[in-house]
């Protein structure tokens, strides 16, 4: 594979030149498959038919270059808009969109206002959906999570609209934990999104790039490592002796410049973002001095500054800085963009820190927390924070208290709960030490929460106990109000209903008098929450109207509560459509607000639906998202059982004993009644199904099951306990307390059950609630309907219980060509099958899930194959069979 040599040595790695955004055609060494899939790129785009390519390499390979080239070819026939992330300590909050904001009309990125993320999305969708477009982000290793997610967005939906959306970064900067890894995720598995990998040049091409210079191909080859941007610097100068580094070669290009003017240079390379024209003259930069640096080629214009052409060439004349004269610079910079009145937050932050300014530090930092979290970037937000704290100095303790409060609830908000714990238990001794009882008793308050997500009820409990004490015994009123609405709420969960009302009632009295809006509404859906568990349905009006209070007052960590508890009761409930409404806004609303911490929940409450619904493809899909990340421990438990029962159901594993102990082990450590009542549930299936006693269900389970189901809304997980103890001719008296399908059950209404749980929606119920049936007809139908599930353990246990019981017309096991599989469809497939179900055409399902009719196709197609079906017509008849209405 091989191109002519690149005659134009000036282009490598340019960014924007003075005359326009590129400098003209480019040609390319050993780049000719990456161009074709740019170029195709581009010109789907012009077509309407958008795609995306993330361009990966080291630094040096030629990504920009790459990118100009395909550009350039394009330029008069499509908008190009150009964003970049920039090497900032903390990232600027949706950087790469605030720069091309004038351009693309992003009005609320222009104006600054106090835009949530989601609007910010649609704003920049509709933007880009006008016109064919091209628009490029560069440097993802530097980029912050807000814009992932605006990306993110755009991934999902670019094949429904006129853009080809090009990213580059630097694939051994972006380790498994930077914000940049949903994004690649996606890349790699969404319809219409390609990742290219930029190599090093072979020999021939170095020899390509150095010919008629005289220099050794094998010597430059060997001193670069095929490295474009390394190679193209020394052939710039062929006469001068090879350098020993690529840092002698790019300095050899100021070997002219005089003193004064590198330290203009100098004082560029202090600037890792743009360094704005209207500085310029502040800094006492002129004219006939752009001029003479204009001549060493290391610069060039964009987006309305001076920047370096390549963020080698800056650091190499970044290292030429002497000890102590970075601070200078960094101050001259700041300086400077105070006296003119330009500058973001996060570069002042940068570039005060830099000057080791601490009081500007500490000043600009947070502020750039306050306006990170505004934009929905509490990853940001979060370092914000820790860089504010590590630049206070001498500070008084409430003041450093204070920050680590606020960083705390920012890591709590981002799933570091671990770190969290840590950092508000450091302001323990600063709060006694100043005596502020009211702060001492919010950092217990703030620990009893993260405790409590960490699994660890007692010490929550523990915690909120203290905090309700220290503000009682200060009179810090509204302080023991908000620790006795967590105490309310952890009472809740642990089944004591009396006591969460008491300390809900107490809490809104105060928050009353105080007139506290938040705690007002904290009390309110807890106090909802609790009726709705307890089944009083016009509880969960109450519940929705809390959450739409928060929403609309930008109280996001109260809204996503809101959801997780309401969610959570509708799928533990069976309003599986409910539910499954409120997914489709709770979980991208916590993605678009980075609020991992609550999509963690969600997340896993998904995967039960799932579950339940038949749709185990899908449901182990949202488990294995949950356990193989970082999310709260409190989460686990229905992902682990997930794991675990659709493996027992379908045959497809041996060993599932590390599964059932880890859950066993979660629940003991929170010990709450509903969540050990479930995993009991699972035991007791295992034991049926394998017919292997199991002590927890022989001993435990059938001594416990009337204390354990006296917690006030546990009547479906023990109504659920109880029917699995009776198909084991373990129940003894049936609790009083089951929600309406286990009782009929436990009554020996088979039929009037499975009708049930038909039109709930829950297909491995009905064929359990058909098995318990007397009559042999409705037993067989049990088995067909396990077989059609791919719950073929299952089945197959039932065949050996009606043989056993004389009954010879058992249901054939089917064949596997035969056998429809609505349990294997991913959530994608999913959605589009339920589009399908309800008539769409294909181009309906591409407009409505914003993806190509084409793309739509393939998943009608897949679809078809995993349900065994002939044609739509077909999904449409067996829509409730299949779970999908």
């Amino acid at each position: 594979m091989r191109l002519a040599a690149v005659r134009d040595a000036e282009n490598q790695g340019l960014g924007v030149s003075p005359a326009g955004p590129y400098p003209g055609p480019v040609t390319l060494l050993e780049r000719d498959d990456e161009l074709a899939t740019l170029r195709a790129a581009l010109a789907g785009a012009l077509d309407g038919q958008g795609s995306g390519v993330a361009v990966a390499g080291d630094a040096g390979t030629g990504k920009s270059t790459l990118l100009d080239a395909a550009c350039a070819e394009r330029q008069s026939d499509l908008r190009v808009l150009r964003g970049s992330c920039d090497p900032l300590r903390t990232p600027r909050p949706l950087g790469p969109f605030r720069d091309i904001a004038r351009d693309a009309g992003l009005g609320s990125l222009m104006t600054g206002d106090d835009t949530m993320l989601a609007q910010v999305c649609e704003e920049i969708y509709e933007a880009l959906r006008t016109e064919p477009t091209v628009l490029v982000v560069e440097d993802l290793h530097w980029v912050d999570a807000a814009s992932i997610d605006v990306l993110r967005f755009l991934a999902r939906r670019v094949d429904a609209m006129p853009l080809a959306l090009l990213v580059s970064y630097r694939d051994h900067e972006v380790g498994p934990r930077h914000s940049a890894r949903p994004l690649l995720g996606d890349i790699a598995q969404l319809d219409g999104m390609n990742r290219l990998q930029l190599r090093a040049l072979s020999v021939a091409a170095v020899r390509d790039l150095v010919d008629h210079t005289g220099l050794d191909p094998l010597e430059v080859y060997a001193l670069t490592g095929g490295n474009p941007f390394f190679v193209t610097e020394i052939a710039k100068e062929p006469d001068g002796p090879l350098p020993a580094s690529i840092r002698d070669a790019v300095l050899a290009r100021t070997a002219d410049v005089t003193p004064d003017d590198f330290d203009v240079l100098q004082l560029v390379a202090t600037s890792p973002d743009v360094l704005p024209d209207r500085v310029l003259p502040a800094l006492r930069v002129d004219l006939p001095t752009l001029r003479r640096l204009d001549a060493t080629g290391l610069l060039t214009r964009a987006r309305g500054g001076l920047v370096f052409r390549h963020e080698l060439g800056r650091q190499a004349v970044e290292s030429t800085i002497p000890p102590g004269g970075g601070p200078r610079l960094h101050a001259r910079l700041l300086e400077a963009l105070e006296q003119v009145g330009i500058g973001e937050p996060a570069v002042l932050t940068h570039h005060a820190v830099e000057a080791r300014d601490r009081d500007k530090a500490v000043r600009y930092a947070t502020t750039a927390a306050d306006d990170a979290i505004r934009a929905g970037a509490h990853s940001e937000a979060a370092a914000f924070l820790q860089t504010a704290l590590d630049n206070l100095n001498g500070a008084i303790p409430v003041e450093r208290a204070g920050l680590l409060l606020r960083l705390g609830f920012q890591q709590y908000m981002t799933s570091r709960l671990a770190e969290a714990i840590d950092t508000v238990s450091e302001t323990f001794p600063l709060w006694q030490q100043a005596g502020d009882s009211a702060g001492l008793a919010a950092a217990y308050e703030a620990c009893a929460v993260y405790e409590y997500y960490s699994a660890r009820r007692r010490q929550a409990e523990a915690h909120a106990d203290r905090a309700g004490t220290i503000a009682k015994e200060a009179g810090q009123e509204l302080s023991y109000g908000i620790a006795q609405s967590t105490r309310g709420y952890l009472a809740y969960h642990r089944g004591d209903v009396d006591l969460a009302l008491m300390c809900c009632a107490e809490a809104d009295g105060i928050a009353r008098r105080q007139e506290h809006a938040v705690l007002a509404l904290r009390s309110e859906l807890v106090t909802a929450v609790v009726a709705l568990a307890e089944g009083e349905m016009e509880a969960r009006a109450r519940v929705v109207d809390c959450i739409e209070v928060a929403l609309a007052n930008g109280w996001d960590e109260l809204a996503s509560t809101g959801y997780s508890n309401v969610v959570h009761l509708d799928v533990e409930q069976r309003r599986f459509r409910a539910a499954e409404r409120v997914l489709a806004q709770s979980i991208p609303f916590t993605i678009e607000r980075d609020i991992p911490i609550c999509r963690s929940w969600q997340t896993a409450v998904r995967s039960r639906l799932r579950f339940a619904q038949g749709h185990w493809g899908a449901a182990l899909e949202d488990a294995d998202q949950v356990l193989d990340g970082e999310g709260m421990p409190l989460a686990r438990l229905w992902p682990i059982l997930v794991r675990a029962l659709i493996p027992l159901r379908t045959g497809a594993a041996d060993d599932l004993e590390a599964l059932f102990e880890a859950a066993w082990r979660l629940a003991e450590q929170l010990d709450e009644p509903r969540r050990r009542l479930a995993l009991l549930s699972a035991l007791a299936e295992r034991m049926w199904l394998t017919d292997v006693p199991d002590t927890r269900v022989t001993d435990f389970a059938v001594s416990e099951i009337e204390a354990l189901g006296s917690s006030p809304g546990s009547a479906w997980a023990v109504g659920e306990l109880a029917v699995w103890l009776g198909r084991l001719g373990l129940l003894g008296t049936p609790p009083a307390q089951v929600a309406e399908p286990f009782r009929l059950a436990i009554e020996g209404r088979a039929e009037e059950a499975a009708s049930w749980w038909r039109l709930a929606g829950e297909p491995f119920a009905e064929a359990m609630a058909w098995s318990d049936s007397a009559d042999p007809v409705q037993r067989a139908l049990a088995v067909e309907l396990l077989d059609r599930l791919g719950a073929m353990a299952t089945a197959d246990r039932q065949r050996v219980i009606l043989r056993r019981d004389g009954i010879t017309k058992v249901p054939p096991r089917p064949r596997e060509r035969t056998r429809a599989n609505p349990a294997g469809l991913t959530n994608r497939q999913l959605d589009v099958a339920k589009l399908i179900a309800r008539g769409f055409t294909n181009a309906e399902i591409a407009a409505r899930l914003y993806i190509s009719p084409k793309t739509a196709d393939h998943h009608v197609s897949a679809i078809l194959g995993k349900l065994g079906l002939p044609n739509r017509r077909a999904v449409v008849v067996r829509a409730d069979e299949l779970g999908l209405a």
